[in-house]
């Protein structure tokens, strides 16, 4: 029995050394950490860190807008009449001059012949009193006939006269509403649906027939904010902007997958007060459309170039920081020591943004290994690669 409790007990006991030299073991090596520590921490964090470069920076301001035609003609009926022919293609191009709808011209041939006898009657009774007047004449300087028959010749020759002038432009008008039962597009565009359908009886409540739309050129309309102009002229007036030579900006005209249309446009009109509505005012420009590609009502993107900030400043984005007092970025001084600068930013251009205020040129700003930073704190400082540089010069 005894013998069997010592043998228990020499099992319990006989691990302990090995407990005791792990736990040694444990204890020098968090020594040696202790000591490691401090050396580890005197190293100085390293950034990347970029020089400031100013240079001319073109810039571009982009406006949701819509494409409308630059010449849509309503094409009526002129004259009441059956319509006997529609003679085109709902929703292809027609040329100027194309015939699109042919009225039922016998009628009007018909009151032309009337118009046209009416004529003839008249030039026989100008020419009856014309020979009138020339006998009377004569006779009445012979003493043969009184005054009174000279004043009664002549009154029926001028009247006969006036009457060959009514007939005549009885005929014009005759000839015209003939002319009218033919109707071609008076110019070229892309042509809409017939309203009316043929055999229909046309009259001023549905004289309407279709509509042509020029494509070529087209107008972009969109609308510019009156704090987006009072922004833009601000910048201008503080030198952060320059807008093009006579403010002629070139637009560029965007479509919805993204890709630029190849034919550039100019602005040609602005509304010359702003909407009481949305308090923004129109602006439209004319572009070139010779292949029709942009179509009336259509979503666009009008993108505006030409104006170009001088001496521009850009840092990427993400060496920009947000703080409790605004925007900041660390900026390294010659010592190795860092600074948070309290900055203005503007736009985006890409991945970069514009500094308007707190930053000049030849000052190297961090952009990457910033999130531990303390102001006064000294870094190790990585230059960032050439292209990184370039880009945020705005090339």
């Amino acid at each position: 029995m005894i013998h069997g409790m010592v043998s228990n007990r020499s099992r319990i006991v006989g691990p302990r050394p090995i407990i005791w030299a792990a736990a040694l073991l444990l204890l020098l090596v968090a020594c040696k950490n202790e000591k490691a520590t401090p050396a580890a921490a005197s190293r100085p964090p390293t950034v990347t860190a970029m020089e400031i470069v100013t240079r001319d920076v073109p810039v571009a301001f982009e406006y949701i807008a819509q494409t409308q035609s630059s010449h849509l003609v309503n094409i009526q009926a002129r004259v009441s009449g059956f319509l006997d022919q529609r003679r085109y293609t709902e929703g292809e191009l027609v040329k100027e001059g194309q015939v699109l709808f042919q009225m039922d011209a016998k009628p009007f041939q018909v009151q032309l012949a009337q118009a046209q006898a009416a004529l003839a009657k008249q030039n026989a009774a100008l020419e009856t009193s014309r020979q009138n007047l020339a006998r009377t004449k004569p006779l009445v300087r012979q003493n043969a006939l009184s005054k009174k028959d000279l004043d009664d010749a002549t009154g029926q020759f001028q009247s006969a006269a006036a009457g060959v002038d009514q007939a005549n432009a009885q005929v014009e008008a005759a000839k015209l509403d003939l002319s009218y039962t033919t109707i071609a597009s008076p110019v070229t565009g892309i042509s809409g649906s017939a309203l009316q359908t043929d055999g229909t009886y046309i009259s001023p409540q549905n004289s309407l027939l279709t509509t042509v739309a020029v494509l070529d050129p087209i107008w972009v309309n969109f609308n510019i904010s009156e704090n987006e102009m009072q922004r833009y002229r601000n910048q201008i007036a503080q030198g952060l902007l320059k807008s093009p030579e006579d403010k002629n900006y070139r637009v560029e005209i965007v479509l919805v997958d993204g890709s630029v249309f190849p034919h550039a446009g100019r602005m040609t009109f602005a509304d010359p007060s702003y909407d009481t509505q949305t308090g923004t005012f129109r602006v439209r420009a004319s572009v070139p459309n010779p292949d029709g590609i942009l179509r009336p009502n259509q979503y666009v993107r009008a993108r505006l170039t030409g104006a170009v900030r001088p001496q521009a400043i850009l840092v990427p984005q993400r060496a920009v920081q947000q703080g409790s007092k605004g925007h900041f970025v660390w900026v390294v001084g010659a010592d190795s020591k860092v600074t948070q600068r309290p900055v203005t930013v503007g736009s985006w251009l890409g991945d970069d943004w514009f500094i308007f205020e707190g930053l000049n040129g030849g000052e190297r700003v961090a952009i990457d290994g910033t999130l531990m930073l303390q102001p006064g704190m000294t870094v190790s400082v990585a230059e960032a690669a050439p292209e990184t540089q370039g880009k945020t010069a705005g090339q």
